[in-house]
């Protein structure tokens, strides 16, 4: 006999195989998936595209995964594309955040997240400030001290204009006295020229998830100044910006979206697939290993967080000059 769960289990997937098209038998394991990174390879939306085709692979939930970048103006290049081209698509997903919120209001595009299909939110990762080996920075202080001065002569590598990088940047501005429309911001489409520049001491500092530094931070070669997170992360030896006087805190989230024009058993079953996923061991793993904080949020929950997130979000790029 049935249990409930395993009843509900089985009603879900035949509305995914309903919406997608397929068997029921097939239903358990979606033969392609296409996912929509709108940014350069290298950055956390494509470790997160990647990290989520290993979990989906693992978990016998796809048979394969084919992987789209468009970089450009952190999601601003590549939304149009998603929202016109893959219209409909009922096995499509973009990786996107708030990083894409931001960028989409500083750079006055007539694109906004709410325009595409909700999914689910994912993760949640608090950012690091981050100096090369060599730097006369020691502390958040210093480099606090150093911005009040003149925020002109430190520049800070990060994502696209508008992002979290770019927000929390301004944030610490703020906080310290300084004037956040005049800091120095080195903006770059991914994670992976942002570290380059910051290895190769072509800005003061970097700011960027934990996970995108890691492997240059445990080599050395890079040190972390502070974190963004209310509290100290397990795992992480750095101080929060709080602990060292400037009172910020802010976390980068990041989710997953259905194009438009889904229809409801399209995007039932796509949630389906996406919440069996962030139940599961492998991407519970997964996410320890990137330090990657889950805060699974999917449907129509996920829906409202969009919207007051863009108004959120607009409000303080509004209240630091960067809109």
């Amino acid at each position: 006999m049935l249990t409930r769960r395993e009843l509900l289990a089985t009603t879900v997937a035949a509305g995914a195989a309903q919406g997608l098209g397929l068997s029921l038998a097939e239903a358990q394991t979606l033969d392609m998936l296409k996912m929509f990174v709108p940014a350069a390879p290298g950055g956390g939306w494509d470790q997160t595209a990647r990290a989520l085709e290993a979990a989906l692979r693992a978990t016998k939930a796809v048979n394969g995964v084919q992987i789209t970048n468009v970089p450009g103006a952190g999601g601003a290049v590549g939304m149009p594309q998603f929202l016109n081209q893959w219209k409909g698509q009922g096995n499509a997903l973009m990786v996107a955040g708030m990083v894409m919120v931001g960028s989409l209001i500083a750079n006055k595009s007539p694109f906004s997240l709410t325009q595409v299909t909700p999914i689910a939110r994912l993760t949640g990762e608090f950012l690091a400030l981050c100096v090369p080996a060599g730097s006369a920075f020691k502390s958040a202080k210093d480099f606090a001290d150093a911005l009040k001065a003149d925020p002109t002569k430190v520049p800070v590598a990060g994502g696209s204009a508008g992002g979290s990088d770019h927000i929390l940047l301004g944030m610490i501005a703020k906080a310290v006295g300084a004037p956040p429309a005049k800091v120095s911001y080195v903006a770059f489409s991914g994670g992976g020229p942002a570290t380059a520049a910051l290895l190769g001491s072509q800005v003061a500092a970097g700011i960027s998830g934990y996970g995108e530094f890691g492997e240059q931070i445990k080599a050395g070669k890079l040190r972390v100044l502070a974190i963004s997170s209310d509290k100290r992360i397990e795992g992480i030896d750095a101080p929060t910006l709080k602990e060292q006087g400037i009172d910020v805190e802010l976390f980068n989230w990041r989710g997953v979206f259905a194009p438009p024009g889904v229809n409801d058993a399209q995007r039932t079953a796509m949630i389906a697939v996406i919440e069996k996923l962030a139940a599961s061991k492998e991407w519970a793993e997964t996410c320890k290993r990137q330090d990657w904080t889950q805060i699974t949020l999917s449907g129509p929950d996920y829906g409202k967080f969009i919207t007051d997130e863009t108004a959120r979000i607009g409000g303080i790029l509004k209240e630091l000059g960067l809109a």
